[in-house]
């Protein structure tokens, strides 16, 4: 299968470039899994996905967001959230015009489960564009942080907004494959920052995604590992309880840990993943029918 990565630039809020690359199979596709990752991380951690999606005739988008990866910014800063949300609906628009009328799933891990969740909230009229939500490990709960370091970003956010901090979070709760964590420690592009503005951010968005949770219009698909100790899976629970809109689906994996697309049981979560996908095709499309890429 010839398989065709390339790179760019977009602009996000402010003007700002950031990176995001594409993953197309060729020839014809019959959807687009858009990703957004999590805090410290970039889009190059997503091979596992890739590979798996690819052969189905599926195309990959990924983006750095701002202060990760191989975009600019301080590393784990925003001024405020509405960066990421609004970074994250130009990068869309990206994508529908290099591929317009294809399917889009929206796909987030993590704080990326967390922003996309925001977005759609945010933005419902938006969500023509997209045929489905994908979550795994949602920060919308419970996070692995210690109460100190929360404490501290509140008290600076005002005074030194830039002020930074090492996350604390444990790097060995990613990945219950001792190879995958040894990878976390050598990736030059991840970070473990976080300043006090986005901590201030991230808990005022936490706070307004589960009040208007009940607002949902989107099909939504939750992955969560049972023994997450980086974002507790209680959290995702919760608010998938709240979600009044009919077509959801919540699936935890027992003894799994935070980064399920390359945790040991990685091949069950991807196939579980891509059924779902697959059944969210347009009805067309579900039927094999394919669009064909620009590219």
């Amino acid at each position: 299968m010839n398989i065709y990565h390339s790179v760019g630039t977009f602009k996000g809020v402010g003007g700002l470039d950031l990176y995001y690359q594409s993953w197309n199979p060729g020839g014809k596709i019959r959807g687009i899994l858009a990703l957004v990752h999590g805090l410290g991380g970039h889009s190059g951690l997503y091979k596992n996905i890739i590979e798996h999606l690819l052969p189905k005739q599926y195309a990959v988008y990924g983006l750095d967001l701002r202060g990760h990866g191989r975009s600019p910014g301080q590393r784990g800063y925003i001024n405020n959230w509405v960066e990421f949300r609004d970074d994250v609906r130009a990068f869309l628009q990206v994508i529908q015009k290099q591929q317009p009328r294809c399917p889009i799933f929206l796909f987030g891990h993590s704080m990326g489960g967390m922003i996309i969740l925001e977005y759609v909230l945010r933005y419902p009229e938006d969500t023509s564009a997209l045929q489905g939500v994908i979550t795994v490990a949602p920060s919308i709960g419970e996070v692995g942080v210690s109460p100190v370091r929360v404490l501290v970003g509140k008290m600076l956010s005002r005074a030194w907004p830039r002020f930074s901090l090492n996350t604390g979070l444990e790097i060995t709760a990613g990945s219950r494959d001792p190879k995958i964590v040894t990878t976390y420690t050598e990736d030059p592009l991840r970070h473990t920052r976080g300043t006090a503005r986005f901590s201030t951010e991230f808990f005022a968005t936490l706070a307004w995604i589960n009040a208007h949770a009940h607002e949902w219009k989107l099909p939504l698909l939750i992955l969560h590992g049972g023994a997450d100790r980086v974002v507790l899976p209680g959290g995702s629970e919760l608010f998938y309880q709240r979600v009044t809109y009919p077509d959801k689906l919540r699936i935890e994996y027992p003894g799994a840990y935070h980064d399920l697309h390359c945790d040991i049981n990685y091949h069950e979560v991807l196939t579980d993943m891509n059924n779902w996908i697959d059944r969210h095709l347009p009805t067309e499309l579900g039927k094999l029918e394919t669009v064909t890429s620009n590219e």
